[in-house]
C-alpha cells in the first residue's frame, strides 16, 4: 500500500479532467479511482492503475480512499453529492452558489460530524481563495470598501446552471466586469455600486432543434441566485460556433480593499488572478485541499469546514520546517 493519500474523483467533466491532472503534478497524492454516472468502460482516462467505477460502487472504496473529490456542479449534484459521500468520505467540493452556502454548509455538517468525516466545501478561487482574501482584507483596513470583480470569463457554476434549463443542448456563460467601475474602486473613492454596475453576463447557447427560445431567454435571464440580478444577453449559436469559438474557458478576476490609515494616508489591497483554464485552476485548489481535509481527519477535526478553518500549512505538502525557513 502506498503511503501517498489516496484520492478518488467524482465526475469526469472538465473539473474532474482537471483534477487528474492535478493529481499528476504531486508527489505525495494519488488517484486510485474515477466515480461516474455514465458507463465507466467509456470512459477513457489514458492512467494506467487508475480504475472507472459507477458512482453507485463508491461505498465499496471505504477503505481504500482517503478523500473524495467532487467535481459535479453547484446547481443539482453537489447539494445531494456532499453530504451523501460525506457519510462515507472525507470529501472536498467547490459548492458556488453563495447565497445558499449557510444552508448547504448546515447539511454537510450534520452529516460529517456524525460519522466523523472532514468534509471542506466551497473550494476554489470563487468561493475559495477569494473568500480568504475578502476577509483578510477587511480585517486590515476596516474602515474602507471590499468590492469582487470576476472575469472576463467564462463560469463554470453558471454555465452549468444554463446547459440544465430545458431546451438547451449546450452553453457557456461569460462574466464581464466593468472596467469603470473597477477604476472608480481603484481611486480610493468607495463608490457604492450595484450587482448590475459591476458585471454583465453574456450566454452563449445551443438549443435544441425545435426548442422554444424565448421561454429559454426567459428562464436564464430570471434564474435566482445566477442571472436575476444582473444585465444579462442571450445569444443563440450552433454548435459548431460553440466548439470554434468558446471552446477555451479563460476566467479570472480581482478582490479589492480600499481604506486609509491614520488621518490621510490612503491603501490598497488588491488580489488577482489571470486564468487560462478556469475548471484547470479551480480543480487545482481542490486538490492542495484534499491534503487540508485528510490531515485534519487524522487530527479529529469531523465535520463541514470552509477554507476559513483551514490553515495554509495544511494545504502544502511542505513539512512546517520548510515552510518557516523557505517562505516565511
Amino acid at each position: 500500500m502506498s503511503n501517498k493519500i489516496q484520492l478518488g474523483i467524482v465526475g469526469y467533466g472538465n473539473l474532474g479532467k482537471g483534477a487528474v491532472k492535478a493529481i499528476k503534478a504531486t508527489e505525495d497524492l494519488e488517484l486510485v479511482a474515477v466515480f461516474t454516472r455514465r458507463d465507466p468502460k467509456a470512459l477513457n482516462l489514458g492512467e494506467p492503475g487508475v480504475k472507472t467505477v459507477h458512482i453507485d460502487n463508491a461505498s465499496d472504496y471505504q477503505d481504500t480512499i482517503d478523500v473524495m473529490l467532487l467535481c459535479g456542479g453547484s446547481a443539482t449534484d453537489l447539494p445531494e453529492q456532499t453530504p451523501h459521500f460525506a457519510s462515507m468520505f472525507n470529501t472536498v467540493d467547490s459548492y458556488d452558489t453563495h447565497a445558499k452556502i449557510p444552508e448547504f454548509y448546515q447539511s454537510v455538517n450534520d452529516v460529517a460530524a456524525k460519522h466523523h468525516t472532514t468534509a471542506i466545501i466551497s473550494t476554489g478561487w470563487d468561493p475559495g481563495l477569494f473568500s480568504l482574501n475578502r476577509v483578510m482584507a477587511e480585517a486590515i483596513l476596516p474602515n474602507g470598501g471590499n468590492y469582487s470583480f470576476w472575469g472576463k470569463g467564462l463560469s463554470q457554476g453558471h454555465s452549468d446552471a444554463v446547459r440544465r434549463v430545458e431546451g438547451v443542448k449546450n452553453g457557456v456563460q461569460y462574466t464581464i466586469p466593468s472596467e469603470d467601475a473597477i477604476e472608480k474602486v481603484r481611486s480610493g473613492i468607495n463608490p457604492e455600486l450595484t450587482t448590475s454596475e459591476k458585471h454583465r453576463r453574456v450566454c452563449y447557447i445551443v438549443p435544441e432543434e425545435g426548442a422554444n427560445k424565448a421561454a429559454i431567454e426567459n428562464e436564464i435571464k430570471t434564474m435566482p441566485n445566477y442571472f436575476a440580478d444582473y444585465d444579462t444577453e442571450v445569444n443563440f449559436i450552433s454548435e459548431e460556433e460553440l466548439a470554434r469559438d468558446h471552446s477555451k474557458a479563460p476566467h479570472g478576476g480581482f478582490v479589492i480593499q480600499s481604506g486609509n490609515t491614520g488621518e490621510d494616508n490612503n491603501q490598497l489591497y488588491e488580489f488577482s488572478l489571470k486564468l487560462d483554464s478556469n475548471p484547470e485552476f479551480t480543480s487545482s485548489v481542490l486538490v492542495a485541499y484534499a491534503r487540508a481535509a485528510y490531515r485534519m481527519n487524522q487530527e479529529k477535526q469531523f465535520g463541514a469546514k470552509t477554507v476559513y478553518d483551514v490553515a495554509p500549512a495544511y494545504i502544502s505538502p511542505r513539512s512546517a520546517m520548510e515552510l518557516r525557513r523557505d517562505y516565511l
